[in-house]
């Protein structure tokens, strides 16, 4: 397992930092693990305060695994979810396999396919699935911004 750092987030808003299996050049098959501590700042007690905080876990995987840097991804955002799907929230204890692979490209927009895991149950089970569009560079301007006029 490779720990990393690169991750625009730093404690207590980074949620993966280690890769289990390395992307490879086509993207195909990434994975991070992901350990759930009680009372951590995505924690309520023993569970996250909400499943959709999985869906911002997909995206610093993917990240991670593209091995974007600290500078780079902090001038990126999660752009949007598709077909985002959960069965549970993740539990205090419990370790989390993410699994992403590109989807596809869209100039400065990425899909990345991801589903997440928990290795702590016998078969595994998928407690989250879907996509998430990731978009590089700073957030779009208005035209006023831009020095366009607005009419």
């Amino acid at each position: 397992m490779i720990a990393r750092a690169g991750l625009p987030h730093d404690y207590p808003f980074r949620l993966v930092d280690t890769v289990s299996q390395e992307a490879g050049p086509d993207f195909a098959d990434g994975r991070v693990r992901v350990r759930i501590c009680a009372n951590a700042w995505g924690a309520r007690g023993e569970a996250w305060r909400s499943p959709l905080l999985l869906a911002e876990a997909v995206a610093q995987s993917a990240l991670l695994l593209e091995g974007g840097d600290a500078e780079s991804a902090s001038s990126g955002f999660l752009a949007g979810l598709e077909g985002f799907a959960f069965t549970r929230s993740p539990r205090a204890g419990e370790t989390l396999e993410i699994r992403v692979r590109l989807a596809a490209r869209f100039g400065a927009v990425a899909r990345f396919d991801g589903e997440v895991r928990s290795l702590d149950e016998a078969d595994e089970v998928a407690i989250a699935t879907g996509a998430v569009l990731v978009r590089k560079g700073g957030a779009p301007t208005a035209p006023a911004e831009r020095g366009e006029a607005t009419e």
